[in-house]
């Protein structure tokens, strides 16, 4: 038991070392250990304060991407809309400049045509009115004192004609 209960003057030596340690501690160290902690303890606070505030300013430029992605997403489908209608209207001005090519080239090709005709037809009249003339100078060369021998005469060179 003497081992396990202490002596007074070793209660009173722990007392007086505690009492020493514990002067010295308050004199020299307690107060820039308070000092050291009261600085953590601001720079914790600091720190946590900084760590709001920049998860405010992400937040805040969260916001602003999303609404600069919903402006670029509005922007380009009016892009891609306004893309279509110059499409469209290019492809509507293709069609209607092809319209009028084709109606004018059927418009050319018409007159070309009529000119044609009208040229062909111009070449048969000088056509017949050469063989008009070759018809009567020969009837007029052959003075023939009979009607009827001058109309058979001009029958066999109408058949004569129709056969060349």
């Amino acid at each position: 038991m003497e081992l396990l209960l202490p002596h007074l003057g070793l209660i009173i030596w722990t007392l007086i070392a505690f009492v020493l340690v514990l002067i010295i501690l308050s004199k020299f160290a307690w107060k820039p250990i308070l000092k050291s902690l009261d600085e953590r303890e601001t720079t914790i606070a600091d720190a946590i304060a900084s760590a709001e505030k920049v998860k405010a300013e992400m937040a805040q430029i969260k916001n602003e991407n999303e609404t600069l992605l919903m402006a670029a997403r509005e922007e380009r489908a009016t892009l891609i809309k306004e893309a279509k209608a110059t499409k469209d209207k290019m492809i509507a001005e293709a069609k209607e400049e092809a319209k009028a090519q084709a109606a004018k080239i059927l418009e050319e090709a018409n007159a070309a045509i009529q000119h044609q005709k009208m040229a062909a037809i111009t070449d048969i009249k000088n056509q017949v009115g050469k063989l008009v003339i070759e018809v009567s100078e020969k009837v007029l060369r052959r003075e023939l004192a009979n009607k009827q021998d001058q109309e058979s005469y001009i029958n066999q060179l109408s058949q004569e004609i129709k056969l060349n």
